[in-house]
């Protein structure tokens, strides 16, 4: 199977597995704001990613995507799903394909993790994006631990299926109420 080219594997630009993800590397990609994410009105605690994925350019980190394996009760069944965050592509090269890449590259990890789907937030106007790279949109409310205990995430959450079933189809994401048992990621 050949990898469709896009204008950043055009670039010869990579998607790699990162060691480690430092704040002066989030710096890179998206300038020394207070809130780089802007999700800091929601008041939530977040939880560091464990495995990072990133892709340079001329020596520069321009885009990045973490992953965290996540408990959650869906319904009356506990299980593990692959939260996936920290998600950013520089503003000088957005446009070239770089979140596709750099999620796939997460993604292709994260199916040897083991969970059968993976989970992100996002604020609204990121939906189309996650929705054109394969998420689909989760239309219930989703419960995250907080210091006081659960709360409403207030962002959408999004899911994508990371194995297919036994008849070769796309994991369909399980019925009932989701709770992640951990900060969010």
């Amino acid at each position: 199977m050949t990898e469709p080219v896009t204008p950043s594997t055009a670039l010869g630009l990579r998607a790699v597995r990162l060691g480690s993800y430092s704040r002066a590397e989030q710096v890179e990609i998206l300038g020394n704001d207070d809130d780089p994410f802007g999700v800091a009105d929601t008041g939530l605690t977040w939880l560091p990613k464990a495995v990072h994925f990133g892709i340079r350019l001329d020596g520069r980190l321009v885009a990045h995507a973490g992953l965290l394996r996540l408990p959650v009760t869906v319904g009356d069944e506990d299980l593990e799903l692959v939260g996936v965050g920290g998600v950013a592509v520089a503003a000088d090269v957005r446009g070239r394909g770089l979140a596709r890449q750099v999620l796939s590259a997460a993604l292709d990890h994260a199916r040897t993790m083991g969970p059968r789907h993976a989970l992100l937030f996002c604020r609204p106007p990121l939906v189309a994006l996650y929705g054109r790279l394969g998420w689909h949109i989760l239309e219930q409310d989703v419960l995250v631990e907080q210091h006081t205990g659960p709360v409403v995430m207030p962002l959408r959450t999004m899911w994508t299926a990371l194995r297919e079933d036994e008849d070769g189809n796309g994991v369909r994401w399980p019925a009932g109420q989701l709770r992640l048992r951990s900060f969010p990621m």
